[in-house]
């Protein structure tokens, strides 16, 4: 990668794969430690025929074991935003006391055909709730006593999700109650929380503006 930069590659990604083999008929996994140091990278840049034939005589002698692949491709669009000075937009800093409302659920749960996490943050926007987060789980288990987990040859259809929601007392409380109507199997958690609350808005720009003119 750092020879592309040097040479004035327009741009390269390297990726990482999760398996594979080669020559060498030896699968290399994440699940054993020794062979996951050596799972297949791939590095792909785009450029033009001039310069890929300029560095190739290098990229040979520096891919000691592995494969170089080169072949024509059309540039549909090539698309670069020049960078363009913004002046700060104004914050607003708020903080104090608030509450912190946690919902466990599997990924499989639905609620009127369609997934129960989706419904739930549909539910919290219609609450007016100031923001919530859907985090979805590797490993987990809950009330049932069924292990959930994703693995490379079984992907389950049942991950855990966490849905994360802070706000007022009031609006949490109000918050929870729909929640519980909505699950069947599942873990509200609700806990107190302290909250600094950062937001940039044109709006405060545009009102402090207007505040400066009259004056």
């Amino acid at each position: 990668m750092a020879f592309l930069m040097r040479k004035g590659v327009s741009g390269a990604t390297a990726t990482r794969a999760f398996s594979g083999f080669g020559s060498h008929q030896l699968l290399h996994t994440p699940k054993i430690e020794v062979l996951a140091q050596h799972l297949p990278l791939r590095i792909e840049f785009v450029d033009t025929r001039e310069k890929v034939e300029e560095i190739l005589p290098t990229l040979y002698e520096m891919v000691s074991d592995g494969l170089i692949e080169v072949q024509d491709t059309n540039v549909v669009k090539h698309a670069r935003k020049s960078p363009k000075p913004e002046s700060k937009l104004p914050r607003q800093r708020q903080e104090g006391h608030a509450k912190m409302l946690r919902v466990f659920l599997g990924e499989a749960d639905k609620w009127h055909d369609e997934p129960l996490y989706e419904a739930i943050v549909k539910r919290l926007r219609m609450l007016d709730i100031a923001g919530a987060a859907v985090y979805r789980g590797i490993l987990g288990y809950g009330a049932k006593g069924h292990e959930h987990k994703q693995s490379f040859f079984h992907v389950s259809k049942d991950m855990p999700i966490m849905v994360s929601v802070i706000d007022s007392a009031e609006k949490i409380a109000a918050a929870a109650e729909a929640i519980e109507g909505m699950l069947e199997d599942g873990l509200i958690v609700i806990s107190e929380a302290e909250m600094v609350r950062l937001v940039r808005s044109r709006q405060l720009r545009e009102a402090s503006d207007a505040t400066g003119s009259i004056r």
